[in-house]
């Protein structure tokens, strides 16, 4: 699991795929967006991804919290 003495859950993305046993791998191979830059907005509070990235991963953080949107995550 992602996040067990592997680093600070700095973003909420980070506390997401924490929160439900994902590791970065895992979560980019189910989302379809690359390690590195989910690796970068596990921990880059201020790095803002692509709406196409964005759409990627909140289609897969609404299967857990239907009720989910962007702004939940970055601000735009």
């Amino acid at each position: 699991m992602w996040g067990l003495g592997i680093g600070k859950h700095s973003t909420k993305l980070a506390k997401f795929i924490a929160k439900y046993g994902y590791s970065i791998q895992e979560f980019s191979k189910i989302s379809k967006v690359n390690r590195n830059t989910l690796g970068k907005l596990c921990s880059d509070k201020h790095y803002i991804p692509s709406p196409n990235t964005m759409q990627k991963i909140i289609r897969i953080i609404r299967k857990h919290e239907p009720n989910s949107q962007v702004t939940d995550f970055w601000s735009i």
